[in-house]
């Protein structure tokens, strides 16, 4: 599960997909799509070459049919014109020549400038004025004979004829002429296709009379009159005189003049006929190329997941370190760049290994040593507490001594004028004395006990220094250790950014390469910031043995300042016991010599007043030793709480180590 507001892991391998797939798609659709204009054009060009062919060759045909059927109306002329006949031996010669081919159903006839008509004598051809007739018009105009254009003859035939001039030595104009039906040109025309599905029809360029077609019924018609678009179109070109070939519409289309007429011949094929095997190369290129694509599309999965695989392995090896754990093994082994990069995070597992173990053995020792500062401190506590509460009786009974010995000062000035009750006041005084030294002796008793309790706390406190400088030795070694961990996290972020750099030069093909880069990048900055926090806790642990170490310093000053302290109070109060004693000792002097009341007076006058300044000494010194030792009580809170506060950060440095994984469990081994 995904933490929230981690960014979603796109695979290098689909980015490299989504990159390469596209790229080959589109080269196949443009090499399927330069293929199939290539294709097209020399289709087209072949079409168009053969459509030329088609139509220069029913061209041919026509002109040979026609040139044929010339050149034996002139010889006819020819043969008329050198025998000069008579009138009979003309019609002669026009019966000869009936019928002698199913083209020339009417056979040869003449009409002279009179309007004389002279046909075979089968022929049924009549004509009421035949000098208004196209082919005597258009047969005036030549000696030689030449076809007319076409026209519809008296029976509603669309004919041509062949006319010229008859000069056959007469002194009469006479026009000699023949008609040609058109269905050979029909023929001709519908056939001598070279290419299947293509069509022609024939067409007079003068007027756009279909003269030739496939269908029967447009013959004789107007191009001008008919409806449909692509005659329409044909009928502009042929009076334009733009014979070149060109589409039309649906359809390529040629045009070719046929010689010695008006005559246009029209050759045609629908363009979807021409194109419709490179449809068929087009539909099998297409699927051609889609099976490459799909045999293209695995091959790069294929050598994509070969390359990525060992990024896939060095990835997982990463989330491990980055969850913790040192403990995974980089199989990855090439000599690429992925091999070399897999030797480094290797070496980097082995160093993270061994400086966690080190920080681990240092958080436990130091965890323990802060443990026993801990006990020590409250050992250190409770007895200068003890010592306190002795100081306090100690100032008790200094002050009680204080007093009595103001008593006795009080007694020794009016002894002189008691002297009756001396004997009384010195019983109560020898009791009072018995008392006093029994106090003096309990108070000597707990000074000697808070002797040995400062000496007890001097060692403790020399422990404790000891125990807070071997904490400040290991921090020091932790600190070398962090400053390694350091070196290591800059390395591997300037290995990060060189690696950035190459990829970066590689363009597109390092991508994948870019990817780890700033993956194991992410790992530096993330060792780096542990290393900071690492820093962080060193810096607070050694502030606190620093300040540790200057309060036991104050402390063992302190102690040794109350140790001397109590050394002159166990003096003083052997001088007191000594003082006792004197007193003690004149008092039974003076219960034995009361007769000598006066000299004792001033004795024991003096000598209260030497007790009472000593009793206000020892009040003074007591009172200053409570001062000293209330002071340690303090410093002892104080290194109490500087060693819980090192326990913490031991404990907090501990927890810190220890989600770092470098050794397998027991149950996972």
């Amino acid at each position: 599960m995904k933490e929230k507001g981690q960014k979603k892991i796109v695979s290098i391998k689909v980015k490299l997909l989504a990159i390469i797939l596209p790229v080959v798609i589109a080269i196949i659709i443009l090499l399927v799509g330069f293929l199939y204009f290539i294709s097209k054009n020399i289709i087209k060009e072949y079409s168009e070459n053969l459509l030329s062919s088609s139509i220069e060759n029913q061209t041919n045909q026509i002109e040979a049919w026609l040139s044929e059927n010339l050149s034996a109306f002139k010889a006819i002329k020819q043969s008329i014109e050198q025998t000069e006949p008579k009138k009979e031996q003309l019609q002669a010669i026009l019966d000869s020549y009936y019928s002698f081919h199913d083209n020339y159903p009417e056979g040869l006839y003449i009409a002279d400038e009179n309007g004389n008509l002279i046909t075979a004598t089968e022929s049924g051809k009549n004509e009421a004025d035949p000098i208004q007739s196209v082919w005597y018009q258009e047969g005036l105009t030549r000696w030689n004979m030449g076809f007319t254009k076409a026209y519809t003859n008296a029976k509603g035939e669309e004919v041509i004829s062949a006319s010229g001039i008859l000069d056959d030595a007469s002194d009469t104009m006479k026009v000699i002429s023949v008609d040609l039906t058109l269905e050979r040109i029909s023929i001709i025309v519908n056939s001598y296709i070279e290419m299947e599905q293509a069509r022609a029809f024939l067409v007079s360029s003068s007027d756009g009379t279909i003269l030739a077609h496939h269908q029967n019924d447009l013959i004789s018609t107007k191009l001008s009159a008919s409806q449909d678009a692509f005659m329409q179109s044909v009928w502009q070109k042929v009076a334009q005189r733009d014979l070149k070939m060109a589409e039309i519409g649906e359809n390529m289309t040629a045009f070719s003049e046929i010689q010695g007429t008006d005559w246009i011949l029209v050759s045609y094929i629908p363009t979807n006929v021409i194109y419709a095997d490179i449809d068929g190369v087009r539909n099998v290129m297409m699927i051609i190329g889609l099976l490459f694509i799909i045999l293209l599309a695995v091959l790069v999965e294929r050598v994509v997941h070969i390359v990525i695989r060992p990024v896939k392995e060095l990835i997982k090896v990463i989330t491990a370190m980055t969850n913790g754990d040192f403990t995974v093994q980089v199989k990855v082994r090439s000599s690429d760049e992925i091999g070399v990069m897999s030797g480094y995070v290797e070496q980097f597992i082995l160093s993270m290994r061994q400086m966690i173990a080190s920080i681990h053995a240092m958080s436990d020792k130091l965890s323990a040593q802060a443990g026993d500062s801990d006990t020590i401190s409250e050992q250190m506590y409770d007895a200068s507490k003890h010592q306190s509460q002795s100081m306090r009786e100690l100032n008790s009974t200094v002050e009680q001594l204080s007093l009595s010995v103001g008593e006795i000062a009080e007694h020794a000035t009016t002894l002189a004028m008691v002297v009756a009750d001396a004997k009384e006041d010195g019983d109560q005084v020898d009791n009072r004395m018995q008392e006093t030294v029994k106090i003096s002796q309990n108070g000597k008793m707990d000074l000697q006990d808070v002797s040995n309790a400062m000496n007890n706390i001097d060692a403790s406190v020399k422990k404790l220094q000891q125990v807070i400088n071997e904490v400040g030795n290991a921090s020091e070694e932790i600190t070398n250790i962090t400053e390694i961990i350091g070196n290591i996290a800059d390395q591997t972020a300037l290995l990060s950014l060189n690696a950035s750099i190459e990829a970066a030069r590689a363009g597109d093909a390092g991508r994948g390469f870019a990817v780890v880069a700033t993956e194991i990048g992410q790992l530096a900055n993330t060792s780096a910031d542990a290393v900071h926090n690492i820093e962080g806790l060193i810096g607070q642990i050694n502030g606190l043995v620093k300040d540790t170490i200057k309060q036991t310093k104050e402390s063992v000053e302190n102690i040794n300042h109350s140790s001397s302290l109590v050394e002159d109070t166990l003096k003083t109060f052997d001088s007191i016991f000594g003082n006792i004693d004197q007193v003690n000792g004149l008092v039974h002097e003076l219960i034995k010599k009361v007769e000598k009341v006066d000299d004792v007076a001033t004795n024991v006058a003096a000598i209260s007043e030497q007790q009472a300044a000593s009793s206000e000494e020892i009040l003074a010194t007591s009172e200053s030793m409570v001062r000293q030792v209330d002071n340690i009580t303090g410093n002892s809170e104080s290194v109490s709480e500087g060693a819980k506060e090192l326990t913490s950060s031991a404990e907090e440095l501990y927890q810190q180590i220890a989600r770092f994984k470098i050794r397998e469990e027991a149950g996972g081994q």
